[in-house]
Parts: C-alpha cells; sequence; structure tokens
C-alpha cells in the first residue's frame, strides 16, 4: 500500500499500435494429464493463416488466471500483431491452474503443455522443427516457464519471465500459497534457483520491478543463471501495469531475438 501511495507502483502505460489482426481459434480438449477440459485459444499474425508453419510461442498464466486473461492489456491476437512489425509467429494460450504450472497430484499441467497443447498446435503447423517454440510467462507463468524450460531444455529455444514469480524456500512458499507445490520434494525438483545450470545455451530475458515482493526471489535466479541475455530491473510492483509495460519487449525479444540467433551480454532494456 504504500509503494502504491508514494509512486514505486506507478508504471507509464505504454502505447500500444496493432496491425490489421490476423485469425484466432479458441477451443477446448480434455486433458488427460489435468484430468479435465482445458480451454485454449491460438492466435496466427497477421497476412498468416490456419496450417501455416509458423515458430509457437506459448504463454503460460499467472494465478487465477486463465488462457482468456493470460495477457494483460491485449489479446492474443493483438500480442502478434503488435507494431513496431515483429517476425511471423503464432500463440497459444491454455488454462493451467493454480498449481504453479508443476505436477500435482491428479493435475499435471506441466505434461499438458508438453504432451498435449504442443503436438495439438504442431498439428496445425506451429512449432515443426526447425520452427521453435518459446514460453512467455507472467507471475506464476513466469515461474512455470523457466521451470518447464529447465525441465525440457532441449525442446524450449527461448523464454521471457515475466515478474517470475520465484520463493528460494519451501517455507516461504506454504506461507504465501500453501497450493503452489504438492509437497516439499516437490519445490526442491523444480526449484529454479537451485536447477538455473540447466538453462545454458538457452535465450533469455528476464523482468521485474524493483519494489515487486518476488524482487529477492528474481534476484537469487539471476544469480544462479548462466546466462542472461536481458535483464530489465525497473520501477515497478507485482501488479497488472508493470506486466502489460514488460509484454512488448519480451515478445520483440522472443521474435527478434531468438529467431534470428544473435548472442549478447546480458543488458538492461
Amino acid at each position: 500500500m504504500l509503494d502504491q501511495l508514494d509512486g514505486a507502483c506507478s508504471v507509464p502505460e505504454p502505447s500500444l499500435s496493432f496491425a490489421t489482426l490476423g485469425p484466432s481459434y479458441s477451443g477446448h480438449f480434455f486433458s488427460r494429464a489435468r484430468r479435465r477440459p482445458v480451454g485454449y485459444t491460438i492466435a496466427y499474425p497477421p497476412g498468416h493463416q490456419r496450417r501455416d508453419a509458423l515458430s509457437l510461442i506459448v504463454v503460460l498464466h499467472g494465478y487465477g488466471d486463465d488462457h482468456t486473461s493470460a495477457l494483460k492489456g491485449m489479446t492474443p491476437a493483438q500480442a502478434v500483431a503488435l507494431r513496431p512489425r515483429l517476425e511471423p509467429m503464432a500463440l497459444v494460450t491454455v488454462d493451467g491452474g493454480n498449481g504453479y504450472w508443476t505436477p500435482h497430484p491428479h493435475d499435471d499441467p506441466m505434461a499438458m503443455v508438453r504432451e498435449e497443447l504442443i503436438p495439438l498446435c504442431q498439428g496445425w503447423g506451429l512449432g515443426r522443427p526447425p520452427q521453435q517454440i518459446k514460453l512467455l510467462g507472467i507471475s506464476m507463468g513466469g515461474f512455470g516457464a523457466l521451470a518447464m524450460a529447465e525441465a525440457d531444455p532441449q525442446l524450449f529455444l527461448g523464454v521471457a519471465a515475466i515478474s517470475p514469480a520465484i520463493w528460494t524456500t519451501f517455507g516461504q512458499a506454504q506461507a504465501a500459497n500453501d497450493i503452489a507445490f504438492a509437497s516439499r520434494a516437490a519445490f526442491e525438483r523444480y526449484d529454479v534457483v537451485t536447477h538455473a545450470y540447466r538453462l545454458a545455451g538457452i535465450p533469455l530475458r528476464v523482468a521485474v520491478g524493483r519494489d515487486d515482493p518476488f524482487y529477492p526471489g528474481v534476484d537469487a535466479f539471476l544469480r544462479a543463471a548462466p546466462h542472461v541475455e536481458r535483464v530489465a530491473i525497473t520501477a515497478g510492483c507485482h501488479t497488472d501495469s508493470f506486466f502489460l509495460s514488460q509484454e512488448p519487449p519480451s515478445l520483440d525479444f522472443l521474435s527478434r531475438y531468438v529467431v534470428h540467433g544473435t548472442s549478447g551480454a546480458v543488458s538492461s532494456d
């Protein structure tokens, strides 16, 4: 509350401009991994249509959200139509529940993404080799994006994490959200700080506000990660306005930086 009152959480809203939107498709499938129907939306960039071969961005939503609200301030179709124009790529959002995208008894959103959602998209021509699959996540989804990439680094060829919700101990996680992890063993298995070394060679962009309560966890991750190409530590808190401000540069990173396979040192943008 003090941060909000003294302006620490004030983040200017970006001026967004979009090209003519491409098509998007929403639907449901029954997830064996999650043991329930899950919704999804697939969006194509301007000038493209279903069955076009494109790279794919999988967007992981935050706590309390679903595939309809995975992005803040824009729809999936708008995200891939941002101006200045991005490299053509498709984007998919999906329902992942509130379990931090890690396996729980009778609910495994991580397996759902890997074994069901991605094959579904590949059936539409998206993310098929040599096309790339990348991850974008916000808050809980930012944690999930890092955890998924660490669990399967050969599958994901780029990650952008906005305000990733990272705890450094199981006790912290339990005190804040007792359903985040199924057990202490699950926390240790998917601790993104401990396993950050697995991200060696994967282009990463991480953004966090200086007054975000998760900043200590993000700082610990950045210290442990072998290499992070883009780091944005700016004014801001764990708020929708900060998330929205970081969506365009994160999408640009996954479009321009990863597609062209360039490399660079850690920098601030």
